[in-house]
């Protein structure tokens, strides 16, 4: 099957549908950049789902897939709830049993964000459930092997992120966490520590939240983490703090009907109006005799004004391991966007020395 193949489309009629423009509105009043991103994701990975199904039960009419990951959302311009959105997938790449589903989402104004998804092909139930090869993705223009390339690429930057995020500190980043850590011990010390700046929560899963294969729909759980995130982000934010980046969501075990979901957001780095945000979500099976991390994110926000005017946050600091940890891959992580994305909407807020410069 050729990649062209693999194309999906799908609108959102938000223009001319009043009760949808009601669901996915985040005021009654007009604002700028007024719909609900949470809302956004759940229709994300529904499309995705639907694109990567159709390849898979070409080779097994029982497949179904699941999202292993969302590799990447950046959003390029603010969207508005009375503007239609477009959603354009497509096949980037296939792997043994894996694909990557890029979404491009566009109103009739704007090019609004680019989307890349991972999902994993599987067939059987219960502890017959495997992984299942797939045929490899025919690429036969220069663009179709562009966009494979781009999707190697993308796998490779986040292999290097992962690894770096192992990494013992650099000079430069271990002088900077030693000045965080000193300026607690000064007197009259006002700062913001990380500490204070979680927010958690804990609900059921019920059939409702179910998906096709009767796990609970993955574009469900990163609704409610982004909801916690942003609800996060505002601890900081003390303006209005919009969605600039989903720079990653992993799901590591399914969650089931009748599971506990441990949700617990931390603001992880700041700077300038950009807030860092990881949310770990753990779920406790209904009779607690397993526990598992189920799904790890980390989303940037930026603090704008009514205009959308950016509005920079106080530098927070870390006190312990765990928190240098989360400030210095919250650091990477946004130099990385800086890097690739800096002319963009983003550039303003991502600059690529504006990252907290070690004091001298």
């Amino acid at each position: 099957m050729h990649s062209t193949e693999t194309s999906r489309a799908e609108v959102i009629p938000l223009s001319t549908d009043l009760e949808l423009q009601r669901r996915f509105a985040v005021l009654k009043e007009p604002i700028p950049g007024n719909l609900r991103f949470g809302a956004l994701l759940e229709v994300l990975d529904r499309v995705a789902a639907e694109t990567a199904l159709e390849y898979a039960r070409a080779v097994d009419p029982e497949a179904y897939v699941v999202t292993a990951a969302v590799d990447e959302i950046v959003l390029r311009d603010v969207a508005d709830v009375t503007e239609d959105i477009r959603c354009l997938a497509r096949i980037n790449r296939v792997g043994s049993s894996s694909m990557e589903v890029g979404i491009r989402v566009e109103s009739p104004r704007a090019h609004l964000a680019s989307c890349y998804f991972t999902m994993v092909a599987r067939v059987g139930k219960g502890p017959a459930a495997r992984s299942l090869k797939l045929p490899p993705l025919t690429q036969a223009t220069d663009a179709e092997r562009a966009r494979e390339a781009r999707a190697l690429a993308r796998r490779e930057t986040w292999a290097r992120a992962t690894q770096s995020a192992e990494e013992l500190p650099s000079r430069e980043e271990f002088l900077l966490l030693r000045h965080l850590h000193d300026a607690q011990d000064r007197p009259g010390f006002d700062g913001l520590l990380a500490a204070d700046l979680v927010t958690e929560t804990w609900e059921r899963t019920f059939p409702e939240q179910e998906n096709n294969w009767q796990v609970i729909f993955g574009g469900y759980i990163m609704r409610r983490a982004y909801e916690l995130s942003h609800i996060c982000a505002e601890r900081v934010a003390a303006v209005r703090p919009v969605v600039a980046a989903v720079n990653r969501v992993n799901f590591f075990h399914p969650v089931q009907i009748g599971d506990k979901l441990h949700m617990t957001s931390r603001v992880a780095f700041t700077s300038g109006a950009a807030v860092c945000v990881e949310t770990a979500i753990e779920r406790v099976s209904r009779d607690r005799t397993a526990r598992a991390l189920s799904n790890s994110c980390l989303f940037t926000f930026l603090n704008v004004d009514p205009s959308l005017a950016q509005v920079d946050v106080p530098q927070i600091h870390p006190s312990n391991y765990g928190e240098d940890a989360r400030y210095l891959e919250g650091r990477r992580n946004l130099a990385s966007l800086s890097a690739r994305f800096g002319q963009r909407w983003l550039g303003a807020a991502l600059p690529r020395e504006r990252v907290n410069p070690v004091p001298t």
